[in-house]
Formats: structure tokens, sequence, C-alpha cells
């Protein structure tokens, strides 16, 4: 998750500067994604064709009003391989798509507050009505900073979604969505199921 963290830190958001459309921003985007994941870790460069994509779809860039959850106590999240992690919430995200108000849990891992590069980073793991379908049965991640919300509000794009390391090998400790982020509202963006 750190090195997806990283990246997406690292990507701009306003990539339609140049008279990019919104779909070749988030291609390009991908392309970079897909450059860090077939880096030799967790997939090799010549398994980037079982890398699958919902086609980017704008309904998914949803605006989501933030509640915080001040004072939450650390609580550990079950991962793939047995290892248990500390996170803490950081609050929840209300937002409205395919005409359903939903909502996310926002977490904060206790890891990676320690380091100053990545205080700010936030994190929610989530399955919905396209999971063992189309997605990865373990759920998918999406990756927000702190820096993103701005008066309670915060834009959500699902086209941005990825699975955990664990949905390409073994060996990977990625966290389990807990119960309050099962939906089952469809969110058909981001990374479909990885082919072998």
């Amino acid at each position: 998750m750190k090195k997806i963290v990283c990246l997406l830190l690292l990507l701009p958001f306003a990539f339609c500067a140049n008279g990019q459309t919104y779909a070749d921003s988030i291609l390009q985007y991908r392309k970079q994604y897909i450059a860090v994941v077939t880096s030799g870790q967790p997939l090799k460069p010549s398994q980037a064709k079982g890398l699958n994509f919902f086609k980017p779809d704008a309904a998914y860039r949803v605006w989501g009003t933030v509640k915080e959850t001040p004072g939450s106590q650390p609580f550990m999240i079950e991962t793939h391989s047995g290892k248990k992690k500390p996170f803490r919430e950081y609050g929840s995200v209300a937002f409205t798509v395919n005409d359903t108000i939903t909502t996310l849990h926002i977490y904060q891992s206790i890891d990676l507050v320690k380091n100053a590069a990545h205080k700010d980073d936030l994190f929610i793991p989530f399955t919905d009505g396209t999971t063992y379908d189309f997605t990865y049965g373990g759920g998918r991640y999406l990756d927000l900073s702190i820096r993103d919300i701005k008066d309670n509000m915060v834009l959500l794009d699902f086209n941005k979604c990825y699975n955990p390391y664990c949905a390409y090998a073994d060996g990977y400790s990625c966290p389990i969505p807990p119960p309050e982020n099962r939906i089952q509202v469809c969110i058909k963006a981001g990374e479909l199921m990885f082919t072998q």
C-alpha cells in the first residue's frame, strides 16, 4: 500500500490543463500506475497484460461530505496474511453514486502517520456490488490525503481505485475492508480483477 500511496501523492490532480479530456487523464494516470505495479514487485513487466480496468467514467468522480471522528482509538484491521495492522478511523465520507446515498469510512495507518512524508495519508478499503464478479474478492482501495479535504468536502475519484497487492500474489499483508465498508452499490470504475 505504501508504494501506491507514494505514487498517488506524486501524480498531479489537474491533468486536463493541456486540453486533455478527463478520460485521457485517467488513461495517463493508469500508465503511471501500471509502471509502478509492474516494476518487479508485485508484478513483472510481462504480467502487465493481466491488469484490467473499467472504462474511465466521470460519473464515478463525486464530491463527498467528510465527518471527522475526533479522538477515535486505534484498532487492528485484519489482513489477508492473518497479520493484523493498526489503524484509526479518521472519519467517514457520505456521497451519492448511481443515485444512491452511500457512506464509507476513512482510515489512517498508525504506522504511516509516524513518517513525516505520510502523516496526512488516508485510506479507504472497500468492497461493493462488483466484488467477486468483476473486481477482486478481497476489495479495492482508494487513497486520499488530509490536504484533499476542504471545508469538509473531498473529491472521490473511483476511477483511481486499485487492487491490493494480494490480488496479484501471495505473501502480502493487505488490509481487508472492515464490515462498515462493504457496500452494496456497484462502483463500476477503477481496477478490475487481475487475470493471469
